[in-house]
């Protein structure tokens, strides 16, 4: 598949939804065309980030509808992301129909963490920091993420419950700001943010980077007072502790949002959620022990552009397809729990096999791979809490893991799938299986099936099954398991056998598996 000419990106935020579209330049790099921003306030009290309101939804799906006309003058694919507001909300799977049926825009729901990952890749087409160590934050309005990260590479990673809008309705719920609302805000921030502070500050490095609209309001603000032009992109701009001290003094001296709104430098639309924001952001750099910010006009939405991009260049890995990025993760979780790794390879190769042979009859898309890989390494992962229905601790940690490079929605697939590696198959009162959407399910089944024999053929752990050749036609499908001569593999393939059922409902077919001695594997 050629690589589209441009790409369109959507930042369905608690506050705000951007959008930008970008045009592709070659060897990972683009170039902004267009912007778009709409003040949703899709979270605009604290009940809202639990539960959307019909009007909330009502503007969601008009700026949506907006977006997607922009986007239809270039032509160009969209990716949307939802971060706080989506993510908490128990009625997100309605906004994201609803959105969907509209516009035909497909939303992500990713966690906290990779979040920050995607701020990061934003972070680092604005600013020269690749090559050196990189801190940063981002104040949203539902949450705020942390990231300390080296050439690409995430070192650490943490999303809080604090953003602008969450910190307003908490502790700011009048105009009038107090000083006792302050110190609670801050003492509360303290606590929250200790141990990431703590990260950013040993981390060694050389500046504190901010990327979000409070941040560049702040910055505005500084400048103002220096008596300087504000200009069209603060990327870049730094302003020291003191400067954003005296900032965020004049925002709390104002009386009303009114006031706050004409004060120099201000976006009116952020007023009645500035004190909070401004308070949240000093709280960070003092507890960070950093002598300023650096503002990064590129944030999630840029870091969306830049990961797609990874994704449609990344060329083939042989028989694995994972992207670096999501292997690294995937192997790290199952390091974590002690997992045998050799065995989860090996399973992985097996069922990848089994994956592309049978790819006529299932017709996954290709992305079904890396979750169908990243299951089989983790399936054994529940070992790590116990042996007796260790496929259902391994769903349990898996689905509670940070594994970056995957969204909310695959890795509650990945988990499944590796739920039901042994014992039942997938059953619609499982409720994590129910609540998928009807595509989503028929993913899950069908690598669950992949998944139960490649791991039956490797039942001792000793790859004693170096490959698989399958055939099929209209009434079966026969699996033949290759291992050298000297090899007896009569276990494995009693263990497949046991687990062919599932195989059998997805494929309609009767399945036979078979030893085929000698022979050699192919990819």
């Amino acid at each position: 598949m050629s690589s589209p000419e441009t790409l369109a990106a959507i930042d369905v935020g608690t506050n705000s939804f951007h959008l930008v579209v970008a045009r592709l330049l070659g060897e990972g790099r683009f170039s902004i065309i267009a912007k778009e921003k709409a003040v949703v306030r899709l979270g605009e009290s604290a009940a809202q980030i639990k539960r959307l309101t019909e009007r909330a939804m009502e503007r969601g799906v008009e700026a949506m509808r907006l977006f997607k006309l922009v986007t239809e003058r270039t032509n160009s694919p969209i990716r949307a992301v939802a971060t706080s507001a989506v993510r908490e909300a128990a009625n997100r799977e309605q906004f994201i129909e609803r959105v969907y049926k509209a516009t035909n825009i497909e939303i992500e729901v990713i966690s906290g963490f990779e979040e920050a990952r995607l701020i990061y890749l934003g972070v680092l087409q604005a600013l020269p920091v690749y090559d050196e160590r990189a801190a940063l934050f981002d104040i949203g309005g539902g949450s705020t993420e942390f990231l300390v990260g080296e050439q690409g590479r995430v070192l650490y990673a943490n999303s809080f419950k604090i953003g602008a809008i969450r910190m307003t309705q908490r502790f700011f719920p009048g105009e009038r700001v107090t000083a006792s609302q302050v110190q609670d805000c801050r003492s509360f921030l303290q606590g929250e943010i200790y141990h990431a502070a703590e990260e950013i500050a040993r981390s060694g490095a050389p500046q504190l980077i901010a990327s979000s609209g409070t941040a560049q309001t702040i910055a505005a603000m500084a400048l103002a007072a220096r008596g300087e032009p504000i200009p069209e992109s603060l990327n870049g701009i730094t302003v020291p502790l003191p400067e954003i001290s005296t900032v965020v003094q004049q925002i709390l001296r104002a009386r009303n949002n009114a006031e706050r709104a004409a004060l120099p430098g201000v976006d009116p639309r952020r007023a009645d959620i500035l004190a909070a924001g401004a308070v949240t952001l000093e709280t960070i750099v003092e507890a960070c022990s950093a002598e300023g910010i650096t503002i990064s006009s590129y944030a999630l939405r840029e870091g969306i552009i830049l990961d797609t991009i990874q994704k449609l260049d990344q060329p083939g890995r042989g028989l694995t397809h994972l992207s670096d990025l999501r292997y690294e993760s995937v192997i790290r979780i199952g390091r974590l729990y002690n997992f045998d790794e050799a065995h989860g390879r090996h399973v992985a190769d097996l069922a990848l096999l089994l994956f592309n042979a049978l790819a006529p009859l299932h017709g996954l898309p290709e992305g079904a791979r890396e979750l169908l890989e990243a299951a089989a390494f983790l399936h054994d992962v529940g070992y790590h809490i116990s042996h007796a229905a260790h496929h259902k601790h391994s769903h349990y940690l898996i689905r509670n893991s940070e594994i970056y490079g995957f969204n909310e929605e695959e890795i509650a697939m990945i988990a499944l799938v590796a739920r039901y590696h042994r014992k039942s198959h997938p059953k619609v009162h499982h409720p994590e299986f129910a609540a998928l959407r009807f595509s989503d399910a028929t993913q899950v089944r069908v690598l669950a099936a992949l998944l139960r024999v490649a791991d039956g053929l490797d039942r001792t752990h000793r790859g004693n099954v170096r490959g698989v050749e399958v055939r099929y036609n209209d009434r079966t499908i026969t699996v033949e398991a290759l291992h050298p001569l000297n090899c007896a593999i009569d276990y494995e393939l009693w263990s497949a056998s046991r687990k062919q059922g599932l195989m059998e409902e997805v494929f309609d077919r009767k399945v036979a598996i078979r030893a085929e001695a000698g022979a050699k594997a192919t990819a």
